[in-house]
């Protein structure tokens, strides 16, 4: 690597990547101290409260020293706080680098600097005190019948405006407002509005009390998931990346495709697939590896636009790779109460497929460009002997920890000293200057997220305290008719407008919140259509034994039934007798008989919802007219952001497409054979599908051929039956081989020319 990617890589430790309108930490100023040791203390602070004090705690409880007793004891306090206590602690620290980081207002003058400053102090440490009081006023607020005292009402102010603040402050106007919309609907206006969505209303009290101490307000769930898993793999992203493990992702792309066609675009993809195990944000994937990625794909002669999108679609797969996934897998384990094992394992395949789909552009257009590899940089072993252990050796105790059942966040905190011990190994042995650098730059990369995962509990304690979530999932329902497919369309057309103004994080849990009870019927419901029960229903009342509970249903139509029902009936009489039901009692036993499903069906139902939800969340990432991450790419390619989003558009097809897999098939769910089939049939569905987009492969498509490669790549995606699949795979491979042939058959005559 030559110093100037060096010199780039280095900015992966966030010195000098500041956010756009954040202040800058660099330099020895009293600000840039001050904010270093805050940050270091919030890291410690989480280290011990997530466990990682115990063992030393131990120890010292042992000691026959008085004040070394002391510390163990007040170490194990620290490892056993409540969610309240922890959460708040949690959104406190935060809450000061937050206003330490993102000031008020944008300055020009030192002066009026200065003023701001002061006043963001002021400000992060009145929100940080507020909350840590309000920890402490649970049981007096309880004791006084749920009511809060005037002194509590001013830290509930605060805390809560505060939230919405610092939410201002890091992601803009969008999400504040639709908070502020959230909590006055309960308590002024929802009662006004006509409709499903009118609601009698809850006094101020009820709405303020539930949204600082409910399990769905700004210091429940979500917080706690916050505070302990996102953290700590965050934290765990940043002592790699310290370590060195940042320079060696990028050097094994570089070693391991940059010798292929379209290398450096492969590098980009390999390179970002690699950086996602570790970063928590697409965006800080784009910039980390983009500024080494973007300008070796422009050298190499691919157009400046496409290989901003191709880095940009790449880091948005970043989000789906396990194990850190953007933070949703701790928040779909959490929602699901699935093992977040088992949804990393799951999780997986897909990510593969995605990138491999993004793969197949590069080729295709470094084949169109005639961009060839190159021969330049390290061997594979080499650049494993020189800073493999840095990222091998933590990521393999990360898993070996997770396999052997230990939590996510021992397994990440004992991965984090691995990536200490093992930085030994290699050029850049990480000492207590570089430990309390990665501690600072965790707490820093954690900023964002833990501002918004605290504010966005406002939003979900109000859609869980009116039931608007249960009347959203009816809504999107009863529009579908019934029907998956629609459901799935119209909640992908949900995630793109909720992404105009949500990160992709906030918008998962607010879609899922909403939208995923919904889904998860319909997956039911197409698991065992109406037509089937209707079938079993007619054939136990003919043979005499129908479920007593689906008897009583009958009832409700018919009270002379039970007689009819008591003994075998005559098909035809049967069958009468339920064309007699309502609609109303049908449903009642369709729900009754899906309700009887093996638990695991509907577990596979719920975790296959949540994971296509997940993935269509992902789109804001690329899709205008938002697509931050496009643009952050575009930036350092220097090409127009707007044409820059629609290629990423374009590139990231696969955001759509599995998701539809997720729904209709056990791509998720199955048994190892059919989890492997289907990943072998998305890989050459998505091939036929991204040649017959491009009209390319090894050489150009006919239209005939690309409406054929069309049709052949939306039957192996899409569920069909098993003879069309077979059929579509065999014209599929056919089409590409006619193709490749042809390829190789201009190259042959373009080589004979040249002689």
């Amino acid at each position: 690597m030559t110093d100037a990617n060096r010199t780039e890589v280095e900015g992966l430790r966030g010195e000098g990547l500041d956010p756009p309108g954040a202040r800058s930490m660099a330099g020895s100023g009293a600000l840039a101290w001050g904010f270093f040791l805050i940050a270091v203390a919030v890291s410690v602070f989480h280290l011990l409260a997530n466990g990682l004090g115990t063992p030393v705690a131990r120890l010292l409880l042992g000691s026959d020293i008085d004040v070394l007793r002391a510390v163990g004891r007040w170490l194990i306090d620290i490892g056993t706080l409540s969610t309240l206590t922890l959460c708040t602690f949690h959104f406190a620290g935060f809450a000061i680098l937050c206003a330490l980081r993102y000031p008020m207002v944008p300055t020009r003058s030192e002066v009026a600097g200065r003023i701001v400053l002061a006043v963001d102090v002021v400000l992060g440490l009145a929100i940080a005190a507020a909350a840590i009081g309000l920890a402490a006023s649970e049981s007096a607020i309880y004791a006084r019948g749920v009511r809060l005292a005037p002194h509590e009402w001013a830290m509930a102010a605060i805390v809560i405006l505060g939230a919405i603040e610092l939410t201002r402050r890091t992601t803009g106007w969008i999400i504040p407002l639709i908070i502020i919309a959230a909590i006055t609907y309960p308590t002024i206006w929802g009662d006004d509005i006509p409709g499903v969505f009118r609601f009698a209303g809850l006094s101020v009290e009820t709405v303020t009390f539930r949204s600082i101490y409910a399990d769905d307000g700004m210091f429940g769930q979500i917080a706690l998931i916050s505070a302990t898993y996102v953290f700590m793999f965050i934290l765990f992203g940043a002592f790699l990346v310290r370590s060195g493990a940042g320079e060696f992702i990028v050097d094994l792309a570089r070693a391991v495709a940059g010798r292929f066609t379209g290398g450096p675009g492969f590098v980009a993809v390999l390179a970002s697939a690699l950086t996602g195990t570790i970063s928590g944000s697409a965006i800080a994937n784009t910039v980390s590896t983009g500024v080494i990625t973007i300008p070796l794909m422009k050298r190499s002669g691919f157009p400046p636009k496409f290989a901003a999108a191709v880095e940009a679609s790449a880091s948005t797969g970043g989000q789906l790779m396990p194990p850190i996934m953007g933070a949703g897998a701790f928040i779909m384990a959490s929602t699901t109460q699935i093992p977040y094992l088992e949804i990393v394992k799951v999780a997986a395949l897909p990510a593969v497929v995605f990138f491999a789909s993004v793969a197949l552009f590069v080729r295709i257009e470094a084949k169109r460009q005639g961009i060839v590899g190159t021969s330049e940089g390290e061997s594979v072993l080499a650049v494993l002997k020189r800073g493999g252990p840095s990222f091998l050796i933590p990521i393999a105790v990360l898993i070996g920890l997770l396999v052997s059942g230990f939590t996510p966040t021992y397994a990440a905190g004992f991965a984090i000293l691995a990536a200490i011990a093992s930085s030994w190994i290699t050029p850049r042995p990480m000492g207590p200057k570089a430990i309390l650098e990665a501690l600072a730059i965790g707490a820093g990369n954690m900023i964002t997220t833990a501002v918004l995962l605290v504010a966005v509990g406002l939003l979900v304690n109000v859609i869980a305290m009116t039931g608007i979530g249960n009347t959203f999932s009816l809504m999107i329902n009863d529009w579908a008719g019934g029907n998956l497919f629609i459901a799935l369309v119209l909640i992908a057309l949900a995630s793109l407008v909720l992404g105009l103004g949500l990160p992709v994080t906030a918008a998962y849990i607010v879609l899922a919140t909403l939208s995923a009870p919904a889904l998860q019927q319909l997956i039911i419901a197409s698991a065992l259509p109406a037509a089937a029960i209707d079938a079993s229903t007619i054939a136990a009342m003919v043979a005499g034994n129908l479920d007593p509970q689906l008897s009583a249903f009958f009832l409700l139509a018919d009270p002379t039934a039970m007689v009819a029902l008591a003994s075998p009936m005559d098909p035809a009489a049967a069958a009468e007798l339920y064309a007699r039901l309502p609609p109303e009692v049908l449903d009642q036993i369709y729900r009754a008989a899906r309700g009887a499903l093996d638990p695991a069906v509907l577990l596979g139902a719920l975790l296959s919802a949540h994971m296509a939800i997940f993935w269509l969340s992902q789109d804001s990432n690329v899709t205008p007219p938002v697509a931050l991450t496009s643009f952050a790419a575009a930036a350092i390619a220097k090409s127009p952001p707007m044409s820059t989003s629609m290629v990423s558009w374009k590139l990231s097809k696969g955001l759509y497409l599995m998701p539809v897999m997720f729904v209709y098939t056990p791509f998720l769910t199955g048994t190892a054979a059919e989890v492997w089939l289907l990943f072998f049939v998305a890989l050459l569905g998505v091939l036929a599908l991204g040649a017959a987009i491009e009209g390319y492969l090894e050489a150009p498509i006919p239209w005939y051929g690309r409406a054929g490669l069309f049709a052949a790549g939306c039957a192996l995606i899409w569920p069909s039956s098993p003879l069309l699949n077979l059929g579509a795979a065999v014209a599929a491979v056919i089409l590409l081989a006619l193709n490749i042939w042809a390829g190789r058959r201009h190259a042959s005559i373009a080589a004979t020319a040249r002689l």
